[in-house]
């Protein structure tokens, strides 16, 4: 099983910026991936950013050029750096992780952090 652990939501002014922090722990066999999506109520989780081990990354389109993911491999961390932000990014963001088994791939959620973007 592995645990997500999420850090860093909060309120921040329009054109801000935040930094959300994920780090995974427990019984770890190898990571396929590390990313983040965000809900807004009424509608579906939507991908945010999302980066595999060997670097492979994807941006949603409204966040291309505001928002940065990094991880750190050797401490199954994945951050994302949100600068620029709009009153439209306010949502709840959930850290993800795709674990890559022997027989597939796994997947598991954070708890979720809010971010509000807010004058």
């Amino acid at each position: 099983q592995v645990q997500l652990v999420e850090s860093g939501g909060g309120l921040v002014q329009p054109g801000g910026s935040l930094r959300l922090s994920c780090a995974a722990s427990g019984s770890i066999r190898e990571i396929y991936a590390m990313g983040w999506y965000r809900q807004t109520p009424g509608k579906q989780r939507e991908l945010v950013a999302i980066t595999t081990r060997v670097g492979v990354t994807n941006y949603a389109d409204p966040v291309k050029g505001r928002f940065t993911i990094s991880t750190d491999n050797a401490k199954n961390t994945v951050d994302l750096q949100m600068n620029s932000l709009k009153p439209g990014d306010k949502a709840v963001y959930y850290c993800n992780c795709i674990e890559q088994l022997p027989w597939g791939r796994r997947e598991y959620w954070g708890q979720g952090t809010q971010v509000t973007v807010s004058s």
